[in-house]
C-alpha cells in the first residue's frame, strides 16, 4: 500500500517536473513575442511649398527637423497668404534671388515679430549649408531680425554659412577666418554677429530652371532701391502648401 503511494507520488512529481520544464522552455518564446516591437510608422514627409511665380513654379522642400521654428514661421506666412502678390525685389546673378517682403508697388508688407535665429543649431543637426538651390531667411545685420523675407542661393555661398560654437566656457579652441583662438570666453563668441550667418531651412526640389530665369533678368533701380531690382517685376502670384 505504501509502495503504491510512493509510486503514484513519483509519477506525479515527474509530471510536475515535465510541466515546469515545458513552461520554462516556452518562456523565452513568450518573452520574445512580448518584446517584438510594433512596426515603425513611416517618417512624416517634409512639408513642401509651391511658389507660383510670373515666370513659372518653384517647389521648396522644408526641413522642420533642422530648423523647426524657422519652418513654422515660413509656413504661417504661407497660410496667411502673406507672399501672394509679393515680388523678388533683389536679384543678383551669381549670388541669390530675394523676395517675400514687398508688393508690386514696393510697399513693404507688415510682418510678425522676428523668428529666433536657428542657423548654428541647424548646422549642428546636419542641416544644409548655403549652397546652390537652398533657401534661407533674409535679415538685417542683426542676426535675430528675420521675419518673412527669404532668398534662394544661385551659387555656393559659403561665406553666408553659420559657424557653430564648440562647447565649453571658456571655449578651449575656436577656428575662424584662418585664425585659431584659445580659451576664449563663450559670451564673446555669442556676441559676434558674424558667426551667425543665415539660416538655411529648405531646398528647391522642382523649378530650378525658373530660379535660373529669375537670376538672369535685367536689373536696375526700382522703388526705394538703387540697384538689383528686376526691370520687369517677377511676382509670386501665390504660395501654397502642397498636400
Amino acid at each position: 500500500m505504501q509502495r503504491v503511494c510512493v509510486s503514484r507520488l513519483t509519477a506525479a512529481r515527474r509530471l510536475l517536473v515535465r510541466g515546469l520544464l515545458g513552461v520554462v522552455l516556452s518562456a523565452p518564446v513568450v518573452a520574445s513575442l512580448a518584446q517584438t516591437p510594433a512596426p515603425a510608422s513611416p517618417p512624416a514627409a517634409n512639408p513642401r511649398v509651391r511658389l507660383t511665380t510670373s515666370l513659372g513654379d518653384i517647389v521648396l522642400e522644408l526641413y522642420p527637423d533642422k530648423a523647426p521654428k524657422t519652418v513654422e514661421n515660413f509656413l504661417q506666412y504661407v497660410r496667411d497668404k502673406h507672399y501672394d502678390g509679393t515680388i523678388f525685389h533683389r536679384v543678383i546673378n551669381n549670388f541669390m534671388i530675394q523676395g517675400g517682403g514687398f508688393d508690386a508697388k514696393y510697399q513693404e508688407k507688415p510682418t510678425r515679430a522676428p523668428v529666433v535665429h536657428e542657423g548654428q543649431a541647424a548646422i549642428e543637426k546636419g542641416g544644409p549649408r548655403n549652397v546652390i538651390g537652398t533657401v534661407a531667411m533674409a535679415r538685417t545685420n542683426d542676426p535675430q531680425s528675420a521675419t518673412a523675407q527669404f532668398f534662394i542661393n544661385v551659387r555656393d555661398n559659403a561665406f553666408l554659412d553659420p559657424t557653430p560654437i564648440p562647447p565649453g566656457d571658456p571655449v578651449p579652441r575656436f577656428e575662424y577666418g584662418g585664425r585659431v583662438y584659445e580659451n576664449i570666453r563663450r559670451a564673446q563668441l555669442l556676441a559676434a554677429s558674424q558667426l551667425y550667418g543665415y539660416t538655411v531651412f529648405g531646398r528647391v526640389t522642382s523649378g530650378m530652371e525658373v530660379v535660373n530665369k529669375i537670376k538672369a533678368v535685367p536689373t536696375g533701380a526700382g522703388g526705394p532701391f538703387p540697384t538689383d531690382v528686376p526691370k520687369t517685376s517677377v511676382t509670386i502670384l501665390k504660395a501654397t502648401l502642397e498636400k
